[in-house]
């Protein structure tokens, strides 16, 4: 199916505009909340034998601010504000954008000098995605999820090796964009799939009069932290899009991708501490 060139730019107008903006939020929420448990567990360790809460003071804009976490709310009638439409809407807006400017019109701009058909590509691409999220999960519930160091090296060979081959089968443009749409996958369904009903059953206890479940806190907060690490790599991608001379057009653009990722993941370690 092709479609009409000024109404494929304007798609691809609106869709980048959602995509972006969704992404700022979601990103931006994602490091906030980081940001402010690291510095709640500060003060925790500080007033531990005080007997206080934690509390951190903030002051923004025209106004003062306090915060104060808690394992358990003290009236569930009060009104719960959940994060999870920002992460929707990117991917939803992000996988728009992949169809547009890779499936439709059967794999344009998806391969160059390859020896695959457009649609054999696209399913690659499909399949990455998908198979991204799947052997993720599977390692985070296995005994390898338990050693974080360790999941972080062999996630890490598995990336460059994505990369390596989606770079042998697709375009240099299309292989960059995969790897960050794969990791952007593996974000959003962490918020939808992990931490969303995590946080779920942790409300239905505490409406049964049950004490939340500590590993299903343990296992959303793991999870939010390691979209903080992949949230840098997947901008780092994104923007490559627009440097083809340092990036996915080079010989070795699979190695350029594993640096990028490497470089991303560093960042995001600074910046957690910020």
């Amino acid at each position: 199916m092709n479609i009409d060139p000024t109404i494929s730019e304007w798609l691809n107008l609106i869709f980048r505009w959602v995509h972006v903006f969704a992404g700022i939020m979601w990103v931006g929420t994602t490091y906030y909340f980081t940001w402010l448990d690291a510095r709640l567990t500060e003060e925790e360790k500080a007033v531990y034998n005080t007997g206080n809460a934690a509390q951190i003071w903030m002051v923004h804009s025209g106004g003062f601010y306090v915060v104060e976490k808690r394992k358990v709310p003290d009236e569930l009638s009060r009104k719960l504000h959940w994060f999870r439409w920002e992460a929707g809407t990117t991917w939803l807006s992000g996988m728009a954008l992949l169809l547009l400017m890779f499936y439709i019109g059967g794999g344009s701009g998806l391969i160059e000098d390859s020896a695959v058909s457009p649609w054999v590509a696209i399913v690659v691409g499909l399949g990455t995605l998908v198979g991204g999220w799947v052997v993720y999960d599977l390692m985070n519930l296995s005994p390898l999820g338990k050693s974080e160091k360790m999941f972080a090296v062999i996630a890490y060979v598995m990336i460059v090796a994505v990369a390596y081959g989606l770079t042998r089968v697709l375009s240099g443009r299309a292989a960059y964009i995969h790897v960050g749409a794969m990791l952007g996958t593996i974000m959003a369904a962490n918020v939808w799939m992990r931490i969303l009903p995590a946080q779920k059953k942790m409300i239905e206890a505490i409406k049964e009069g049950r004490k939340p479940d500590d590993a299903l806190s343990a296992q959303a907060k793991f999870r939010s932290k390691q979209n903080t690490f992949m949230a840098v790599p997947v901008v780092f991608l994104m923007i490559s899009n627009h440097f083809p001379g340092v990036a996915y057009g080079e010989q070795y653009n699979w190695v350029v991708l594993a640096v990028l990722v490497l470089v991303g993941w560093v960042a995001a370690k600074f910046i957690r501490r910020a």
